[in-house]
């Protein structure tokens, strides 16, 4: 089974996130823009996984989770992979606390239980919004949305989560861990 982990930002954020692209939505030639539904910040992709290395992934994760408090996070700018001139995927960024200690343990304990196709490219949190098969220039795109800053919101979960791929993609959440309680300031 196809998986990863990741943190699902509330639907109010999401919302502010979807009426600042909504207008772009279609315009730009090449670009796809994949469901609301599978929007989420990836930790960790962990590829293919067999059925006999979840138990222990789990338990991996609950431990890699816990270590860990809760974020207080904002998406903040527009950026492209590789970059916004020659653009594949094109992402909101996210500000606030670093996500990339979280990221790091939750791979590592992915290794750990025997995930042996964890990614190993270096972390950028990000929220992947379209995608296009060619290098497209969304410079402009970026542009138009300069102004956008989101609401901060706290991420105090961790979802392992199964894709379904196909013709339009599925996700199903396997499991989910609290991080500990942040600290109030």
């Amino acid at each position: 089974m196809r998986l990863f982990a990741a943190l699902v930002p509330p639907d109010e954020v999401l919302d502010e996130i979807e009426r600042a692209i909504a207008p772009h939505v279609g315009q730009v030639p090449g670009l796809r823009w994949p469901d609301r539904s599978t929007w989420h910040i990836t930790l960790g992709f962990f590829g293919e996984v067999p059925e006999g290395v979840l138990p222990e992934l789990e338990t991996r994760l609950a431990r890699a989770v816990r270590r860990h408090t809760a974020l207080d996070l904002a998406f903040s700018g527009f950026g492209a992979f590789s970059s916004l001139r020659r653009a594949k995927v094109f992402w909101a960024g996210v500000a606030g606390d670093t996500i990339t200690p979280l990221a790091g343990s939750v791979r590592a304990g992915a290794r750990r239980a025997g995930a042996d196709q964890t990614d190993e490219k270096r972390f950028h949190p990000h929220l992947t919004l379209a995608r296009a098969k060619t290098e497209t220039d969304l410079r402009p795109l970026a542009e138009s949305l300069s102004g956008f800053s989101g609401s901060p919101w706290r991420a105090e979960t961790v979802r392992l989560v199964r894709s379904h791929p196909g013709p339009r993609v599925r996700y199903e959440s396997l499991a989910e861990w609290a991080l500990a309680p942040a600290e109030r300031g």
